[in-house]
């Protein structure tokens, strides 16, 4: 299953790049899992953030949403405007 990642706003400059593509065993997993994998192999900055938004092919997602083959994840700190 191959995965890609956007990442967005400080984010993307703590990570220090836009995005990737991931490829996974298997044929499912959540967006908790992604989470977690990527923070375990090296972008630290998933696993410390408690208040990080994340999108499955554009549409808001929670931990639980199921990320599939060639689904977009996009990873976002929250905004505030005024």
């Amino acid at each position: 299953m191959k995965v890609h990642i956007r990442y967005f706003a400080s984010l993307r400059e703590s990570v220090g790049r836009a995005g990737e593509e991931i490829e996974f065993a298997g044929d499912q997993l959540s967006v908790s899992g992604l989470r977690e994998h990527l923070a375990a192999h090296g972008v630290d900055v998933l696993g410390q953030t408690a208040t990080l938004r994340a999108a499955v092919n554009q549409v808001m997602a929670g931990p639980e949403t199921a990320v599939g083959d060639g689904d977009e994840v996009a990873f976002f700190p929250p905004v505030t405007g005024g």
